[in-house]
């Protein structure tokens, strides 16, 4: 049975066509847009390898070529490191080739997440697998992957990453009502609704984007028909398996995330992530942060 199978795939939709970053992404796809000096799509890579899932499917696009020559070898490249003698350089640029076993298939047409998760179907089998969504990244230090991981496997069925928001920001996202169980960062999940009417939300605990999902999400996705802007939804598949019992694919729990979570979906909070992540890096820290202060002081008093 699929429920006693190990998960080791992960599955990355990267078909999106970045519109709120025009025209950056006119000819480069979002996925590819640095982080200092990776590409956020890569932090999601190495997160699933971390939690021990080293076969990767990524879901793409038209446009998407740049993402599978950034994970594939660049001989010519690496030659001129060599003879360079730049083996710093020169490790950063096979590392993203070795980092695990990478796998590609195209969406062909933007239906939805749902559609997206579904075009996996033939690479994972009747396996259960996680799905990493690009637009989150979740520091390093929070093993959050590995912790939906260990619920997957004590209580079967599917789970999602919840994050508590304030009341504003429910609208933006999936939202889960949600009971309590014996664990106190997991949660059975009840309900689950796509970018509710504010107001209407079942709670304030919304879905980022972290999934451990059974494999039985394959035929309930087969028959979800549109929903939320017309597009076919992930969560209202998992909606479907939440009422369902263990033997039948469900049910569905949360792990209540706290810790680090950075959002790259949009311009200001792009910029945010950039700025974290160059403050968290040593060789950046001790000259970036003294002119970020700077900066920021005479961007005050020039305010005044």
């Amino acid at each position: 049975m699929a429920d006693h199978v190990p998960v080791t795939k992960a599955v990355v939709p990267a078909a999106g066509l970045g519109t709120r970053f025009l025209p950056a992404t006119k000819a480069t796809p979002k996925e590819m847009l640095p982080i200092v000096d990776k590409p956020a799509i890569q932090y999601v890579v190495e997160e699933a390898v971390a939690a021990g899932l080293d076969d990767i499917l990524l879901i793409t696009g038209r446009g998407k070529r740049p993402i599978e020559d950034h994970f594939d070898r660049a001989y010519e490249l690496e030659e001129a490191l060599r003879a360079k003698e730049d083996p710093e350089r020169l490790g950063s640029v096979r590392e993203s080739a070795e980092l695990a076993d990478v796998h590609y298939v195209r969406q062909g047409e933007p239906k939805g997440l749902g559609h997206a998760v579904h075009c996996a179907r033939r690479h994972v089998g009747n396996e259960p697998f996680a799905v990493l969504l690009g637009d989150d990244l979740i520091d390093e230090r929070d093993l959050l992957l590995q912790r939906m991981l260990e619920v997957r496997e004590t209580h079967g069925g599917s789970v999602v990453a919840l994050m508590e928001v304030e009341p504003e920001q429910v609208s933006l996202y999936g939202c889960a009502a949600i009971e309590p169980t014996d664990e106190d960062d997991v949660v059975r999940v009840t309900d689950l609704v796509e970018k509710p009417v504010p107001g209407e939300a079942p709670s304030r605990w919304i879905i980022i984007g972290r999934y451990v999902c059974d494999p039985a999400v394959f035929d309930v996705l087969e028959k979800t028909p549109p929903g939320r802007g017309g597009e076919i939804q992930l969560t209202d598949a998992l909606l479907t398996l939440a009422k369902r019992d263990r033997s039948e694919g469900g049910p569905v729990h949360g792990v209540l995330f706290r810790g680090r979570r950075y959002d790259t979906g949009n311009k200001l909070d792009y910029l945010r992530t950039v700025v974290q992540f160059a403050a968290d890096r040593p060789e950046l820290a001790d000259e970036f942060l003294p002119w970020l202060r700077e900066f920021v002081a005479k961007h005050d008093e020039a305010g005044r």
